[in-house]
């Protein structure tokens, strides 16, 4: 990649059903100008995980060049996302002694206690992918975010441990080394998308935001700045356009059209029930079907989305302390009236989440939730300088000694998908 000083990165959402790239700079005022952007349609992802190679790497070749060609400059390495219904998120716990003469914690201990918190009972097939603290407590005393130069006896801290499975992180890496590119850095997509679509002030009051992609709907809940709990959900965009198609008896172009162009999930809140033709397959005649019926369709699948995102809130426990609501971003979030229906459903605010904070280039192509993943991967890369350690730190600890700590692990952590 021609960079200067490591300025320009790329992101690569790899999707069931599109696969898109993102190129951006960083200038010295620390503003993100989007200079390429490219999409090419994908279906050699089933649910977030590769299932066909040769599909996949043909789709991030279409789409890296088209971002090439907007932005005049030849990729080398990108940063890629991964979600799947394989990924899980596990809360640990540990706890050192400080044992130097003077009792203060250095970056030492530190890097001790969270290797302590990864001393967990994985199962051969899983690997961590991120280890996010949610705080540390020292000698008693919690809600310390970087205990570095403390004094104290005894340092604890809780971790929030996100792994996926082996095969599905290096066949996403596998796919981007034979199209070409070389990985940089691999990053849990919601995690990514909440870089692009989620400020600060949502972040620290709590908020949860649900990306609803193709294949698989990826949640994050926020809470003091921190993420708390991560889960990805099977049942996404696909299910809806499947179930359009078997309830109405039409191909599957046609059904995705008709959820695109005349798709609404709440039937109550349709003013005009307007009657869509649909040509007939092969020779037969057109058929005649209502905006209601296709609004009950797609409003049953929307409603399970809802339910499934509605328990997993509960189970990360911050229910009651999400006064931000819901952010929602991905391609289903498009779908008129999502967000009375999660409402609704939810019990809570619910708003439509663009890539926010972009300062110049092509703001206007990139600003739709399809896009929150990818710019989110390149923000991500930009802020924490392509060294994959941001995702391991809360923010609200840049540039601190936890941050230090974090980039030796996620380091270390990457060798493993060097490993083919």
């Amino acid at each position: 990649m021609t960079n200067e000083h490591e300025q320009i990165v790329v992101g690569l959402d790899i999707g069931s059903t599109k696969v898109c790239a993102v190129v951006a700079s960083i200038d010295q005022q620390e503003q993100i100008h989007i200079l390429g952007v490219g999409k090419a349609a994908s279906d050699g992802l089933n649910r977030g995980v590769v299932v066909n190679i040769d599909k996949t790497v043909n789709a991030i070749q279409t789409a890296v060049e088209q971002a090439e060609l907007a932005s005049g400059i030849e990729v080398s390495s990108v940063n890629v996302g991964i979600a799947g219904d394989h990924i899980r998120s596990i809360r640990s716990k540990g706890v050192i002694t400080i044992n130097n003469k003077d009792k203060e914690i250095t970056l030492k201990d530190v890097e001790r206690l969270l290797e302590d918190c990864q001393r967990i009972m994985l199962p051969p097939d899983q690997q961590i992918i991120h280890v996010i603290p949610q705080e540390f407590v020292v000698d008693g005393q919690d809600g310390i975010s970087d205990p570095v130069g403390m004094s104290g006896m005894r340092m604890e801290a809780e971790v929030h441990i996100i792994t996926g499975l082996v095969s599905a992180a290096k066949n996403i890496y596998r796919c981007v080394e034979r199209a070409g590119y070389q990985v940089a850095d691999i990053i849990l997509e919601p995690l990514a998308s909440s870089y692009a679509v989620l400020d600060d002030e949502e972040k620290e009051a709590g908020v949860v935001l649900v990306d609803i992609g193709g294949g698989t709907t990826d949640l994050a809940v926020f809470q003091d700045n921190t993420i708390r709990h991560t889960a990805v959900i099977a049942i996404a965009g696909k299910k809806v356009t499947d179930d359009i198609r078997v309830g109405l008896s039409v191909l599957d172009d046609q059904a995705e059209k008709l959820k695109r162009n005349h798709g609404d999930c709440f039937v109550d809140l349709i003013e005009e029930d307007e009657t869509i033709t649909v040509p007939g397959i092969a020779g037969r005649p057109p058929k005649e079907i209502t905006k209601s019926i296709l609004a009950k369709i797609i409003q049953a699948r929307m409603e399970e989305i809802m339910e499934i995102v509605a328990i997993e809130v509960k189970r990360s426990g911050y229910a009651d302390s999400l006064s931000a609501g819901l952010v929602l971003s991905g391609g289903g979030s498009l779908i008129r009236n999502i967000c009375p229906l999660a409402n609704e459903v939810l019990g809570m605010d619910a708003k439509i989440g663009r890539p926010l904070g972009l300062a110049g280039g092509l703001i206007d192509e990139v600003d739709s939730p399809v896009y929150a993943t990818g710019v989110g991967l390149v923000i991500h890369a930009l802020r924490s300088g392509q060294n994959g350690a941001e995702a391991m730190v809360p923010s609200g600890s840049r540039g601190s000694g936890v941050e230090k700590v974090m980039t030796q692990i996620a380091e270390r952590m990457k060798s493993w998908f060097k490993e083919l």
